[in-house]
């Protein structure tokens, strides 16, 4: 069985749009200002975690615990989140080849898999390593190792990793001995290894996949 990894947040989902709808309901909904909503959304933008709402509530006389709110925007994430049909189409598709699917994201545990959940993705994934399981963040190879070992196998040549990230994805897969795809969409920094194939979409990078089987 062959073995597919995917980034989660901008690869397999799109989590700008997400983002920006769960923040403006938060803070709709406790009554909060601008100058409150716009420091989420700045410190907020790239990850979050439930330590932002304790260093929230330190800048600002916020009444709600960081648990509450970080329960909250978990919620809130998840009812924003959406996969394309294409996409879960797609990788239904790559299952129905033999190809054993994996996740490898970056981010807290609880709501990575809340956005999994909510989207449909948990029917299809075969193994989820966020690196809130175990402290360690891509490019480290060990998450793309627990990936590979919670979908029951180990990483071998000719597994592939897809992401949007030139240094967390692809190099983080080149690193751990990886086949890599890049979804671009970002720009891509001098003096980096090369991605095996390049596409401007994931829906694509599953193609091209499937492609490699008649290959």
């Amino acid at each position: 069985m062959r073995l597919a990894i995917f980034d989660l947040d901008g690869t397999l989902v799109d989590r700008t749009g997400a983002f920006a709808d769960a923040i403006t309901s938060l803070s709709h909904d406790h009554g909060y200002g601008p100058e409150i909503e716009q420091w989420l959304l700045t410190e907020l933008a790239d990850h979050a975690e439930r330590g932002d709402f304790d260093r929230l509530r330190a800048a600002f006389p916020v009444s709600e615990s960081a648990e509450h709110l970080w329960r909250v925007y978990i919620d809130r994430m998840a009812a924003s989140m959406h996969c394309r049909p294409a996409v879960l189409n797609s990788l239904e598709r790559l299952k129905e080849a033999g190809w054993s699917i994996g996740v490898a994201t970056n981010g807290a545990s609880d709501i990575q898999r809340a956005k999994i959940n909510a989207t449909g993705l948990s029917d299809l994934i075969d193994g989820i390593a966020a690196s809130g399981d175990i402290d360690i963040r891509k490019p480290d190879p060990r998450l793309f190792e627990l990936a590979a070992a919670r979908c029951g196998t180990q990483l071998t040549r000719g597994d592939w990793m897809t992401g949007d990230n030139p240094e967390t994805d692809i190099v983080g897969g080149h690193d751990a001995g990886l086949r890599t795809i890049w979804v671009t969409g970002r720009p891509w920094p001098a003096g980096l290894v090369t991605p095996h194939h390049t596409v401007g979409d994931v829906v694509e990078a599953i193609g091209y996949l499937l492609d490699q089987d008649s290959a």
